[in-house]
């Protein structure tokens, strides 16, 4: 058998050849071929990446390896910071980076370093998200930032770098469910609205929320005149139980939006 390949067999009796390599006192393994040359020749590569400090980040981006492109990150990070993860991440003075691809580098603070080291990130229709006890769950949440946000209007990237994930690069606009900032005679207030049949104005408030609670009453309202879609809540942990029932009592809201429930009453209770 060549070095640092050794053979196996699935259930079904085909072999299939292990590649693996051990480097200072860590065994790493490198992944199943179905060639022993193969298994080989990713054995080779391991060796070069983890002995030829010469070989820098660009030069692993080609395809013509035998290594996964994620193994080689692993590696040239173990090399050069000697620690070893089995996602493709390389530290960086403080910060790290996650190779999402050979093209897309994210950018994260070393806070998210465990999480990362232990959590996959995977890219599907334009989101990013990571499984976790069995859900999916976006990478934005971390932040506060909802899965219905959209970029530009309820959060922003400080530096204009969409792949720059540090806390301090991210700046949350709008965190609660039918809310949006907006600007009248240069001061900054909060829209709530909510879909029925169509986008209705609930009211403008001065604070995010206190929008955010007037969403929910809303909601609340709906639901008593019969409205039976699975609205999402608002959790506002900035009041104490008291002091959100004060804020829900007082708030008003928009005539047209109570004219609206009156007048298309779906025969909820109104009690």
């Amino acid at each position: 058998m060549l070095p640092g390949v050794f053979a196996a067999k699935k259930k079904c009796g085909t072999v299939y050849y292990r590649s693996g390599i051990t480097h200072k006192s860590k065994h790493i393994s490198l992944g199943s071929f179905s060639d022993q040359n193969l298994a080989h020749q990713a054995y080779l590569e391991a060796s070069k990446i983890l002995s030829d400090h010469n070989l820098l980040l660009a030069d692993l981006s080609f395809d013509s390896y035998a290594l996964a492109f994620e193994k080689r990150i692993s590696l040239i990070n173990f090399r050069d910071n000697g620690i070893y993860f089995k996602n493709p991440i390389y530290l960086r003075n403080k910060y790290f980076t996650y190779f999402l691809t050979p093209n897309c580098e994210l950018k994260f603070d070393i806070d998210d370093l465990f999480y990362y080291s232990h959590h996959k990130i995977m890219a599907r229709g334009g989101h990013l998200f990571v499984n976790d006890y069995g859900m999916q769950l976006t990478i934005l949440s971390r932040y506060g930032i909802k899965s219905h946000a959209v970029p530009g209007r309820d959060y922003l990237f400080a530096n204009g770098d969409e792949t720059d994930f540090r806390y301090s690069n991210l700046i949350v606009v709008n965190p609660y469910h039918g809310v949006k900032q907006i600007s009248q005679k240069n001061q900054i207030y909060y829209k709530t609205t909510l879909h029925l049949n169509g986008t209705l104005t609930i009211g403008v408030y001065p604070s995010a929320e206190i929008a955010a609670i007037a969403y929910n009453k809303a909601v609340d309202l709906a639901k008593k005149h019969g409205f039976s879609k699975n609205f999402m809540t608002n959790y506002i942990t900035e009041y104490s139980p008291k002091e959100y029932a004060t804020v829900y009592t007082k708030i008003v809201l928009a005539k047209r939006f109570l004219k609206y429930l009156k007048e298309n009453t779906r025969g909820g209770s109104l009690n």
